[in-house]
């Protein structure tokens, strides 16, 4: 057990909430656990490696009932997992300067939230969606993959607010798109971990965390389903979009100082 009982105790609060919030709007919350982790572990391995299980335990969780509900169609989501899958595998083999690139993806992580709040900041009485050629969701999917391998997570995050945007369908139905691309890009990571031998999972910290985050990704994608309007779900997805860029920008900024 790397950590003490009271430490991994706070530890799961945070990762409750995470969880929680995330899973509402079709997120695994990936980043935050990294973010999480790190302030309590040092192995890197490690932290790498729980923050996936945790992101794919949510991921799985949500998938699984937004198929139960009805909003996850097959053949609307695999343009955009087929076209992902070899992007992000050619985006994980550049070699960027790390510092810069993070500056420029904090920047679009925040005006793409600004965007998505601005959106949502007059009265809908209705949702209204649009009909895109099927092209569209092969780029995309290309696009966000390429990015998703660049930096190392599961491209929801950044998929979310680009579908709201344009309002590729209603709220619920992204949110249930971005659980599952999360989840094949979670699966293909877990097995790029695996053939590495670069994966660590301390059995006391991952079981415990494992099932916190099941919990709270349960409780937030039933609020998603049942309690949040589609603006609510929108602008959720906007703010943690905007804590992750500014998070993103302010820590790699502060590193080129």
């Amino acid at each position: 057990m790397l950590l003490s009982i009271e430490g991994l105790v706070l530890l799961c609060l945070g990762f409750f909430v995470v969880s929680t919030l995330y899973s509402s709007v079709g997120f695994g919350g990936g980043s935050s656990y990294l973010a999480l982790l790190t302030l309590v572990l040092v192995n890197f391995f490690a932290i790498r490696s729980i923050a996936l299980v945790c992101n794919l335990v949510v991921v799985s969780g949500s998938t699984f009932l937004y198929l139960k509900h009805g909003h996850t169609r097959f053949k609307d989501f695999l343009p955009f997992v087929i076209t992902s899958i070899p992007m992000a595998f050619l985006g994980a083999s550049f070699r960027l300067k790390e510092e810069v690139f993070f500056i420029i993806l904090g920047i679009a992580l925040i005006i793409s939230s600004v965007s998505l709040l601005w959106q949502t900041s007059g009265i809908k009485w209705n949702e209204p969606t649009k009909t895109y050629p099927s092209s569209l969701s092969y780029v995309i999917g290309a696009v966000i993959g390429l990015l998703s391998g660049l930096v190392g997570i599961g491209g929801g995050i950044f998929l979310a607010p680009i579908l709201n945007h344009i309002n590729w369908n209603k709220s619920v139905k992204i949110a249930a798109l971005a659980s599952f691309f999360i989840l094949v890009n979670s699966i293909s990571g877990l097995v790029g971990l695996l053939i590495a031998g670069t994966i660590e999972l301390p059995w006391v910290e991952t079981l415990a965390l494992g099932v916190t985050v099941l919990i709270g990704g349960q409780l937030g994608v039933r609020l998603s389903l049942k309690k949040l309007s589609a603006n609510s779900i929108k602008r959720i997805t906007a703010i943690l979009v905007l804590i992750v860029g500014l998070r993103v920008l302010l820590v790699n900024g502060l590193q080129l100082l």
